[in-house]
């Protein structure tokens, strides 16, 4: 509790109060008697019927899904909210059988070390993409792959060469063996989010990613226009007349 009260900048009494009454209505619980608090599925709850009633998933729905067909793998969408970039919506390719549980649903993207994040990077100025992957970090070792970029000279790199391509593209940077690529959704010529398609290296060569790239862009291009019906998009825009 006192890390808690010590990252909020509040006094610990009102860090316990504002516990306690979270625990009451659900939203966290104690892993054990005084010991560490964790959220609770509740949260999870919260935030899925957020996304559904903002309309986000039934609008890139089927566009995930065809590109995931298309693939045959894991295709996801990350919307930009201020500085930070989310993953909410995702659709698995046929590739793969079985129950599946994606642990970065609902999380920040890693900046400096995924497709996502690199396709949003890649959209803004160097200062302001800097300024974004300096104020959440690059993590630590076991955070990123072995190929990952760990300071701003390294990012450079990446971020120039998916500017002259139009996408990103990783491999084994996000996680050994894992490769990736991913292009920004513009509306009105500012990126409101990130469309990607990951898989194994064994399978998703770069020879392979540039033969999805030209489905990935296209879905990309088709999403930005129609994304006005969500409001998780930002301020829809103002009817003429």
């Amino acid at each position: 509790m006192s890390l808690i009260a010590a990252e909020l900048d509040i006094p610990l009494s009102a860090c316990h109060r504002l516990l306690a009454d979270l625990q009451r209505y659900g939203y966290v619980r104690q892993a054990r008697k005084q010991g560490d608090y964790v959220l609770t599925t509740k949260v999870v709850s919260m935030g899925l019927g957020f996304l559904s009633s903002a309309g986000i998933v039934d609008i890139a729905e089927p566009l995930l899904e065809r590109l995931a067909q298309t693939s045959g793998e894991l295709v996801r969408l990350s919307i930009v909210d201020e500085d930070r970039l989310t993953w909410v919506a995702k659709s698995q390719g046929m590739r793969q059988t079985g129950l599946r549980y994606d642990p970065d649903m609902g999380m920040d993207a890693r900046l400096s070390c995924t497709a996502s994040g690199h396709a949003w990077l890649m959209t803004l100025s160097d200062e302001r993409a800097f300024e974004l992957v300096s104020r959440q970090g690059f993590g630590k070792p076991a955070e990123y792959g072995p190929k990952a970029p760990t300071t701003i000279k390294a990012l450079v790199g990446f971020l120039h060469a998916a500017r002259v391509r139009g996408y990103a593209v990783i491999d084994e940077v996000f996680a050994p063996g894992m490769a990736a690529i991913a292009a920004p959704v513009f509306r009105r010529q500012e990126a409101i989010g990130v469309i990607s398609i990951a898989g194994p290296s064994t399978r998703f060569s770069a020879a392979r990613a540039r033969e999805l790239a030209p489905a990935l862009l296209a879905a990309a291009a088709e999403l930005g226009p129609i994304s006005n019906a969500s409001s998780l998009f930002g301020r829809p825009a103002l009817g003429k007349g």
